[in-house]
């Protein structure tokens, strides 16, 4: 099973559901910033799971969250991201 690092960020509209996706984050990933968090050597199904329940939390019309791949290994630029809005994982 092949494992990457990501980083997810997020902005949050309402105080309520920006607990949730904190709280929820905080279980899995290290907090960078208030509002981003450090993912490592997560699996895809890993991913897909966070984004499952990232999506029962968010309301699509006010919120974004991001889920960005990292090569750490070669650099330190971001590759493949995610917007939940338009889910689509490129490992």
């Amino acid at each position: 099973m092949t494992r990457h690092d990501f980083v997810v960020c997020y902005d949050i509209a309402d105080v309520k559901r920006l607990r949730k996706v904190s709280k929820c984050l905080e279980k899995k990933a290290f907090r960078i910033q208030k509002s981003i968090f450090f993912y490592p050597q997560a699996s895809q199904e890993e991913i897909f799971e966070l984004v499952d329940e990232l999506e029962t939390i968010l309301d699509e019309a006010e919120d974004d969250i991001r889920i960005y791949h990292v090569d750490v290994k070669n650099s330190i630029a971001l590759e493949s991201g995610i917007d939940l809005k338009n889910f689509n994982l490129l490992i």
